[in-house]
């Protein structure tokens, strides 16, 4: 059996998990999500944005026809809701877990002018606190973190474009943790950064390359899964140790383990092309959105791209 990881972060591929209808495909997984049940929710750009899975890869359901131009990210609420971040709408939507909208924070749409801080312009994933207020990364076309009142108030704004802490270049990811520290996965600044609830900039994580994806389970859990992109400029593209990879941290940033393979790149077992979403659920067993179709032309530029592309992998604690 081949496995990934080291030490009790140790993992094997569960092949052909995901069971779709018949004539049923993936676009890019743009995030993932487990309810309490072990369902897991997969968030992706195609028709049926929002595939819900059982554990064991079965179809439940599908919703968000019509509604999701672009997938972006996935939080799990709480009390059974799940927020839909997409950045091709400039919206954040707080859902029942059948689809139903309950909030909707940003004008469906509408762009913020490019770089203005203000809400939003391509936005990119949320995170609770643990009192339920709402935290927006605002990404591609900001340098933004937004934190609002579970009703959808804006409470306040921070950071700007640049490389000193508290600037972004591309805030890609988010998190919060059970003490209420803010975890934001600067993308383009190689680094993750840490906040207070209000802001203020605390650390700052820098052993990582482009980090992409993150998740950190709820509660008092010392663990941050990071998913990394690999390079894509013609000097370094294919370097070894740079990604695509998912690094298991502390919540202190140190490295505990590596799902990575050489060469990083591709499409077999253990190997990514951008990993973007992340979810973990009750078991250990970690799912991986990868926005697969996006990523080959600058990862295989030579290469053309295969009309299909795998987009979602389950990794089993062993």
């Amino acid at each position: 059996m081949t496995t990934f990881g080291s030490g009790e972060h140790t993992y094997r591929i569960v092949e052909n998990w995901a069971k779709l209808p018949d004539g049923w495909q993936l676009g890019d997984v743009g995030g993932v999500g487990v309810d309490r049940r072990d369902q897991v929710y997969v968030f992706h750009r195609g028709p049926h944005p929002m595939i819900v899975l059982d554990r064991d890869g079965n179809f439940v359901r599908s919703w968000g026809d019509g509604l999701f131009p672009r997938a972006h990210g996935v939080h799990m609420g709480p009390d059974d809701t799940i927020y839909l971040t997409d950045d091709g709408d400039h919206t954040v939507r707080k859902c029942t877990l059948d689809g139903k909208v309950l909030l909707t924070i940003g004008l469906p749409g509408r762009r913020q002018p490019f770089m203005s801080g203000n809400p939003f312009n391509r936005c990119t994933h949320t995170a609770l606190s643990p009192e339920g207020d709402i935290y927006v990364a605002d990404g591609y076309g900001n340098a933004r973190i937004h934190k609002y009142s579970p009703d959808g108030r804006l409470l306040l704004s921070w950071g700007e474009p640049g490389c000193e802490p508290g600037q972004f270049n591309l805030p890609h990811n988010i998190s919060c943790d059970a003490d209420g520290w803010v975890y934001v996965a600067d993308r383009e600044n190689h680094r993750i950064q840490v906040f207070d609830g209000n802001g203020r900039f605390q650390t700052q994580w820098h052993n990582l390359h482009r980090p992409s994806g993150m998740y950190m389970p709820p509660g008092r859990c010392p663990i941050c899964y990071v998913g990394e992109i690999g390079p894509y400029y013609d000097f370094n593209r294919g370097a070894p140790n740079l990604g695509p990879r998912l690094s298991i941290l502390s919540n202190e940033g140190k490295l505990l383990a590596r799902i990575a393979t050489t060469p990083s790149a591709g499409t077999g077992p253990g190997q990514f092309l951008s990993p973007h979403g992340l979810a973990v659920d009750s078991r250990g067993d970690i799912y991986v959105g990868d926005v697969s179709y996006t990523a080959w032309p600058s990862l295989f530029p030579d290469i053309p791209r295969p009309k299909v592309l795998r987009s979602l992998q389950k990794f089993e604690k062993v």
